[in-house]
């Protein structure tokens, strides 16, 4: 399964498609954002880990691009008949996209610290990096989802719109305190938005709530099981 590992990490990052954007798009989106309005460092603390998450989430999504890729040129059907496993197949996709988000996370947060000068404790860094790369696990599992019940076709448009649509929503792009009330009512029961908290309350200085870990497990539960449900439609079509 290292193997396999190994060749899907070298497969996504050899990507023109996944470098500009999963790892370009942030860092010139955050560098963008905080430096047209003036220079808060707060902000530009708070809009590091949120664009960071973005990246992370568009990367991690990415995995299921490739799943359907493979699905269209009968790679999956060729991996049926080695000896790995189905579960080792589906583990060694999700940790293909738990990897390959980290080039994302650790080019947003390089862009805060060095170019917009964002001054933290070590740990912060540290704790900022780690939480957001284990919250991305939720979002690989969404993508693998797709990936395994959607066409190639239509597996990008889905991870596209997943992508948009819950980072707006979630508030990666702007703070949710801009957007009116009842939205903001629903970004705080969204994936995205309680990943970015993950990050924002370590920057604070604090532990992230037991409210953003709660929400964010029930997701991953629920992508979890898409995800499954969907890998197992493909076994019988496959």
């Amino acid at each position: 399964m290292l193997d396999y590992l190994r060749l899907e990490v070298r497969r996504t990052l050899r990507d023109v498609g996944f470098v500009i954007g999963g790892i370009a798009m942030p860092v010139m989106m955050y560098l963008l954002f905080t430096n047209l309005g003036g220079d808060d460092s707060g902000y530009k603390a708070t809009a590091m880990v949120g664009m960071a998450a973005y990246g992370a989430v568009g990367s991690a999504l990415n995995t299921g691009g490739g799943v359907a890729e493979d699905r269209a040129i009968g790679w999956l059907r060729q991996l049926r008949v080695t000896p790995m496993t189905p579960r080792q197949v589906v583990l060694g996709r999700a940790l293909t996209g738990s990897v390959t988000v980290l080039p994302a996370i650790v080019a947003v947060l390089a862009a805060g610290g060095l170019v917009n000068g964002v001054r933290l404790d070590a740990w912060q860094w540290a704790a900022i990096a780690l939480l957001l790369w284990l919250g991305s696990i939720p979002f690989t599992l969404l993508g693998l989802g797709n990936g395994y019940g959607l066409t190639s076709q239509t597996t990008g448009v889905a991870n596209m719109a997943c992508n948009l649509g819950l980072s707006m929503i979630g508030g990666l792009w702007f703070p949710i305190s801009l957007f009116p009330g009842w939205l903001r009512a629903i970004s705080k029961y969204t994936p995205t938005n309680r990943f970015a908290q993950l990050g924002t309350s370590v920057a604070d200085g604090h532990a992230p709530a037991l409210g953003a870990i709660v929400v964010l497990t029930a997701w991953l539960l629920a992508f979890g099981s898409y995800a499954v449900l969907a890998y197992r439609r493909t076994g019988r079509t496959v």
